[in-house]
């Protein structure tokens, strides 16, 4: 037998009482907000609608989700030091679409700046840019020949 709304509200709010302090106004207002939160969700799977997250778009502004230490995926709200591609695909994007969908230019790296940084300043101690550039400088005068 499946539980009542008011059941479920009632054991939400008595973990909540157990793990942190709340007057009793914090209480009525947990109450009420999980009444009718749970009431919603109640409505909308009868009704067989979307949840309002996912028609809401984004978790947070893009531009705000790579962070110093950490990148929030704006699908689902996680956070990782790098968006790999293997969870992009758990919401069936790729790098490019999820760059495309969010507005991030095509170089815009999908990991935290303090990562990005590191690896940075690692190619530069290995000589990458001075290598690349004579790869390039050598690719070019073949062409031309």
């Amino acid at each position: 037998m499946s539980k009542s709304l008011v059941e479920m509200t009632a054991e939400i709010i008595q973990s909540q009482i157990s793990s942190k302090e709340m007057s009793t106004d914090d209480i009525k207002e947990a109450l009420n907000d999980t009444f009718q939160t749970l009431k919603s969700l109640q409505e909308m799977e009868v009704v067989g609608a979307e949840s309002p997250a996912e028609e809401a778009g984004p978790v947070m502004e893009p531009k705000k989700s790579i962070q110093r230490n950490k990148v929030i995926c704006l699908e689902c709200g996680q956070e990782f030091k790098m968006l790999s591609p293997k969870h992009l695909k758990s919401h069936d994007l790729t790098s490019k679409e999820y760059r495309k969908k969010y507005g991030f230019s095509a170089r815009q790296p999908l990991c935290a700046k303090s990562l990005s940084e590191r690896r940075s300043k690692s190619g530069k101690e290995r000589g990458l840019p001075d290598n690349l550039r004579k790869a390039i400088e050598a690719r070019t005068k073949k062409k031309t020949k």
